[in-house]
């Protein structure tokens, strides 16, 4: 991989020079305290997946899906726009520091969740979640890029989404289990406080990468133009401009528009049919489990066949997997394990292939610019997920959203075939 000698010096004596390289195996200490800094940030909002929805119809005696959906568009807004800052805020700030500063804001996140007297403090604790998503999640993934290189982002971003997914499909397990033993509040959600803690003190003792970020730069060809570099042009051409990045840009919205919609229908729409939180809990799990296994050998597929095979069939398998839930509804149990499975195995083959394509086209010099953008246009997904679920469930029924999402998905998939393109290093 190539290395160099940074000298380290301070006050009062010189410093050992620390040798700066890139790549997975050369990294490997750092790179293993940011996936677990990223299990506790996908734990965190793995809070959410089981209860919530139940939390809004249940305790707060919610009658509209809307309305209990709204929290899932409150973080996504948040969540969108942060990412979006989040890129910019990098040209300014250290990633460590804004590592840092995610953990901070989530610190109220599981007491707000626990104990909100009204809907309007879940809303609360979803702004300041998906803020701290939005800065320690994209932080997170752009450390790691920074330290492996070129030649290893498939399997860079594959472990780090793999470590929060499994962490989410785990904590939403363990929340179905404990509301079914405890109730619904307040045991689920405190033990969101053991991840807050535990991810902030890890942070603290990561280095920051901006030495690694240099060594690639300095490598790297000069962007042209040099005005591209600033914001409001990185989005322009990540959003529309690029084709790949266009393509990307859309199937990322559309895959967690998925998830949004998921994540708020799925536990009412399956107790509506008879489960339990304990089954609708197994269910919510066993889909970010798959979507987060399955991205370790979907990233390193990645790196070695490309990237637009593994996005345009794993958004054609999530269609499946929503049409499957729909065709198998007559036995609950068995639709939401089967598509729970499908759409796990499609979201894991997208989802690190889709932030490695994206950082196949973009420079280093307004990487993470354009992986803000994309996860800005990826993460408002969330909050049109929700809006399209409340607003066709409230109309139609929840069973009408579901179909919804499988054509949706499909016409995806038909613009990523069309759209995204190999980059060759």
């Amino acid at each position: 991989m190539g290395r160099e000698q940074v000298p380290m010096t301070s006050w009062s004596k010189p410093r050992p020079v620390r040798v700066i390289e890139l790549g997975l195996r050369e990294n490997w200490v750092q790179f293993t305290l940011l996936v677990i800094v990223n299990v506790c940030v996908g734990a965190l909002v793995g809070l959410e997946r089981t209860t919530v929805p139940v939390i809004g119809a249940e305790v707060f005696g919610l009658t509209s899906d809307l309305a209990v959906f709204s929290f899932i568009i409150a973080f996504g807004v948040t969540k969108a726009f942060t990412n979006l800052a989040a890129g910019a805020l990098t040209a300014r700030f250290a990633r460590r520091q804004l590592l840092l500063t995610g953990w901070v804001i989530g610190i109220p996140v599981p007491f707000m969740l626990a104990w909100g007297p009204n809907w309007w403090w879940i809303i609360a604790a979803n702004v300041l979640l998906g803020l701290n998503q939005g800065l320690a999640w994209s932080m997170t993934v752009n450390m790691k890029i920074d330290l492996v290189g070129p030649r290893q982002r498939g399997l860079a971003t594959g472990l780090n989404e793999a470590a929060g997914y499994v962490a989410v499909g785990v904590t939403a397990l363990l929340t179905g289990f404990l509301a079914t033993t405890y109730g619904l509040r307040p045991a689920p959600q405190l033990i969101g406080a053991v991840f807050v803690v535990g991810g902030l003190l890890l942070s603290l003792v990561v280095r920051d990468t901006a030495d690694h970020l240099a060594l690639e730069l300095r490598r790297h060809p000069a962007p042209t133009p040099a005005h591209d570099t600033r914001l409001r042009d990185i989005f322009a051409v990540t959003s529309w401009r690029h084709r790949s990045l266009r393509g990307a840009s859309q199937a990322g919205f559309v895959n967690n528009l998925n998830d949004g919609l998921m994540w708020g229908v799925f536990p009412l729409l399956f107790i509506d049919h008879g489960l339990g939180l304990t089954a609708v809990g197994v269910i919510k799990g066993l889909y970010p489990i798959l979507w987060g296994i399955g991205q370790i050998p979907a990233g390193h597929l990645a790196d070695r066949i490309g990237r637009k095979t593994l996005i345009v069939w794993g958004m054609f398998i999530q269609a499946a997997g929503f049409v499957a839930a729909r065709a198998l509804l007559d036995w609950p149990l068995l639709a939401g394990l089967v598509s729970a499975t499908a759409i796990g195995i499609g979201t894991a083959m997208v989802y690190p292939t889709l932030i490695a394509s994206i950082s196949d086209h973009a420079h280093p010099e307004w990487r993470a610019k354009a992986l803000g953008t994309y996860r800005f246009w990826r993460d408002l997904g969330y909050a049109g997920g929700a809006l399209v679920a409340g607003v066709l469930a409230d109309a139609f029924g929840l069973t009408s959203t579901i179909l919804a999402a499988a054509a949706i998905t499909a016409l995806s998939g038909v613009l990523a075939a069309r759209w995204i393109t190999e980059a060759h290093w």
